[in-house]
Formats: structure tokens, C-alpha cells, sequence
């Protein structure tokens, strides 16, 4: 098995990338999406599982017969804010923390990515990319199906981690911290902006 990671600044394209990666057979329970979720913007969603700070039901919840974004859940994650969440990362970086004070959720999310196989150095771009208004999509896949799955998240407008990095660490940025303060919706959409490409 081989895990495939993409960052999305846009929630459309990250939705697409999912929708996507399930039509090409990779099965709903081997994906999963940690949404930003500052701006409220999923506080009607009709699948939503109230976890917040815990993620509490988040495990019941993947791979329903509707396909991982039917089972959204809320939680919190500390530096990052409230977000979103569905799928075996979400539930893995949850139970790493399982009644722990909520300080440890974020090194949940960042174990959950390394453990997964995710360079330590992406997985802080990733945290630091969700905190700033991001999404993030991950695939466990068998390695045959790993260049189609990468193709398919680089179409659906992904970031490259690589370059992501270095427009952080010109602003200064070293890694993750969840000792920071979240992203609220007037900063992520500054940090939108950045990227934005022309007439968008």
C-alpha cells in the first residue's frame, strides 16, 4: 500500500479530487479529507457529525454507501481551528490522542500522516496548509493504482508541497505549530489571495 497526499486551497477542487478518486475505484474507506472549516461553511451539511475536540463519531461514518463526503465530521484541532473531517486519517490522528489533553490532536494529525509514510516535511506543510484555509486529501492505495490516484489529485488543482513550502518559509515559516492561533475567515481569505491565480 502507498499513500497519496494532496493539499487543496480550494474545498471545490478537493471535493472533485474525492469524487474523482471513488469513480476510479480507489474505495471510500481508503480516502480521507480534513477540511478547514473557519468560515462555517460546512455547518449545514446534511451528513455532519457533531465530534468537535474529540472526533466522536468519525469512525462510524466512513465509507457510508453515499461516499466519504456524506460523513463529514466536526472536530477541533489545535493551531488549526475547527475543520472537517472524514476517513481513516481523521479517525487514526483522533485515536492517537484519545484522552489526552487536546494540545496532543495536532501532533495526532502530523503522526497520522508519517505513520501513513508522508516525508515529516510534507506533513507539516499539510498541517500548516489546513490551518491556513486548506484541504487536505489522503488515499491509501495498492501501488499499482498510486500514479493513476497522483494524477487524478494533481488534475483536481492540488499544491505542490514542495513549492507551498517555500512560499511559507519566505514568510518566515519553519514548521507546524499548533501553539499558534487559527486561521480566522478574514486571514485565510488574505492567504487565498496569495495563490489565487489571475482572474479567478
Amino acid at each position: 500500500m502507498k499513500t497519496v497526499t494532496g493539499l487543496f486551497d480550494d474545498y471545490n477542487d478537493a471535493e472533485t479530487a474525492v469524487r474523482t478518486l471513488e469513480r476510479s475505484g480507489v474505495p471510500s474507506d481508503q480516502i480521507s479529507i480534513v477540511s478547514n472549516n473557519a468560515e462555517d461553511r460546512h455547518k449545514d451539511h446534511s451528513g455532519a457529525a457533531d465530534g468537535a475536540g474529540a472526533g466522536a463519531g468519525l469512525g462510524a461514518v466512513v465509507g457510508g454507501a453515499g461516499g466519504l463526503l456524506t460523513g463529514l465530521g466536526m472536530m477541533a484541532i489545535p493551531g488549526v481551528g475547527p475543520v472537517v473531517a472524514a476517513g481513516w486519517l481523521a479517525a487514526t490522528a483522533v485515536g492517537a490522542v484519545a484522552g489526552a489533553v487536546a494540545g496532543g490532536a495536532a501532533g495526532g494529525l502530523i503522526g497520522a500522516l508519517t505513520d501513513a509514510g508522508v516525508p515529516e516535511a510534507d506533513a507539516h506543510v499539510y498541517a500548516e496548509g489546513v490551518r491556513r484555509g486548506g484541504t487536505l486529501v489522503t488515499a491509501k492505495v495498492e501501488d499499482a493504482v498510486a500514479p493513476n490516484a497522483e494524477v487524478i489529485l494533481k488534475r483536481s488543482n492540488w499544491v505542490d508541497p514542495a513549492e507551498r513550502r517555500k512560499a511559507y518559509a519566505a514568510q518566515g515559516w519553519i514548521k507546524f505549530d499548533d501553539t499558534l492561533d487559527p486561521y480566522g475567515p478574514e486571514a485565510i481569505e488574505r492567504e487565498r489571495g496569495r495563490y489565487r491565480q489571475p482572474g479567478v
